[in-house]
């Protein structure tokens, strides 16, 4: 429930800076995955391991593959040139480890949520249509900027 806070938190905070929206939920999702990337490494990494299904290989692994991927995205997005791709990568990634949190789920692993796939689903779908509207944003700007301008 923290990422979701943050993110809610950090974007309307920026919008209240006058912010463009998409700049504001592009500061929202960097505070955000920044909380969640550091998560993979302090505090509970050994929570996200038990989350992963036991199908794949190396657990500690993934998940530190997958916090350097998160810090990276974070990264990504703070310069306006790769947001678009950062935000891509990250709505991928967030579709990919999707299984840990059912598996989670499944098993009552996490204390936050327990075995509550519902509440799981629903934060998942809000950072999944998040990082979907600044990839949006960018491709709507860059269509944009190709139709030309009717001379009278």
């Amino acid at each position: 429930m923290a990422p979701f806070v943050v993110l809610i938190v950090v974007s309307a905070a920026l919008l209240l800076f006058r912010k463009h929206w998409s700049i504001a939920l592009r500061g929202g999702l960097a505070a955000m995955f920044t909380l969640t990337a550091g998560a993979h490494f302090i505090g509970m990494r050994e929570e996200l391991i038990a989350m992963v299904p036991p199908a794949l290989p190396e657990p500690g692994l993934l998940v530190t593959v997958t916090g350097v991927l998160e810090f990276a995205g974070v990264v990504g997005l703070l310069w306006w040139r790769t947001a678009p791709w950062a935000a891509a990568g990250l709505s991928a990634l967030l579709v990919v480890m999707f299984p840990a949190n059912v598996y989670a789920a499944e098993q009552g692993i996490s204390p936050s949520l327990g075995d509550q796939l519902l509440p799981r689903t629903l934060l998942q779908i809000v950072f999944l249509a998040a990082t979907l509207a600044v990839v949006a944003h960018y491709v709507r700007a860059r269509r944009a900027d190709r139709v030309p301008t009717p001379v009278a």
